[in-house]
């Protein structure tokens, strides 16, 4: 049996984890939703990598990228999250948990938490205006706010060092995560939406500025690379730019020169 399994189910019960059930039974427990993810996440992580996770949740891209062999920085700011996170990896040395947001600048910042659905909790005001009557999103409420602390991706590199590939799933603050960035790395991820389409594009201009060189784009949760070909930061914007209404989100990932494998 999976170690982690006793774990899972006893965060279902507990009343201070309660709120992440469904995250939980989404998110663990299906073999071949794993699998797909561990062979579409091996094209950037390989055995001995480092990776920072930032925006973790409950950590099943955690459980990926240590399948894959990686050592993992998991960032995540909501107290429940962090409390799933250390109970889930707690006899694995491999998973360090940072509980803070990641943003433009170390210390102190305000977080948004939905109670309802904590996956869509944020730290972006931006984001929240947004979805205030949006198709899809006019029922999401963020009914509580919390003082969280914040790092910077620089300052994780400072103390861990630097990782070959960076996921953030941050709910519309992933240009402020990059913009605590200010060096080069081979490759990594950040989330975009179609409610609030001006994120992505700082994140594209941004990562240019980084020498970032290819992107490509992962629609929703479909663990499949939408594009045949990696494109160029102009293509890749208008490309997002295009995107109905309705395709509501994704990722975008990205690779810089210094990736090992380059675009494949």
């Amino acid at each position: 049996m999976d170690p982690r399994t006793g774990a899972i189910e006893a965060l279902k019960r507990d009343p201070e984890t309660v709120s992440l059930r469904r995250s939980l039974e989404v998110y663990y427990g299906d073999p071949a939703r794993e699998a797909a993810m561990d062979a579409f996440y091996a094209r950037f992580v390989r055995p001995g990598d480092l990776v920072f996770d930032v925006g973790a949740h409950v950590g099943d891209r955690v459980g990926s990228f240590r399948r894959l062999g990686a050592r993992v920085i998991a960032v995540e700011p909501q107290p429940p999250c962090v409390r799933a996170l250390r109970a889930i990896y707690a006899r694995d040395p491999g998973v360090t948990v940072v509980e803070a947001v990641c943003g433009g600048q170390a210390g102190r910042i305000p977080f948004n938490v939905n109670s309802a659905n904590p996956t869509i909790s944020t730290a972006s005001p931006l984001f929240i205006r947004a979805a205030d009557g949006a198709a899809g999103w006019a029922h999401e409420r963020w009914d509580e706010r919390i003082e969280v602390d914040s790092v910077t991706l620089d300052g994780l590199i400072a103390e861990h060092g630097a990782p070959a590939f960076v996921k953030i799933d941050v709910e519309g603050f992933e240009d402020a995560v990059l913009s605590g960035l200010t060096r080069p790395l081979p490759a990594l991820s950040f989330e975009f939406t179609t409610i609030e389409r001006e994120v992505a594009q700082r994140c594209l201009r941004r990562l240019t500025a980084l020498g970032v060189h290819a992107y490509n784009v992962a629609l929703g949760d479909t663990m499949a690379l939408a594009s045949g070909q990696w494109m160029s930061a102009a293509r890749m914007a208008a490309y997002l730019r295009s995107l109905p209404h309705e395709a509501n989100s994704g990722d975008v990932y990205c690779v810089s020169r210094s990736h090992p494998r380059g675009p494949d």
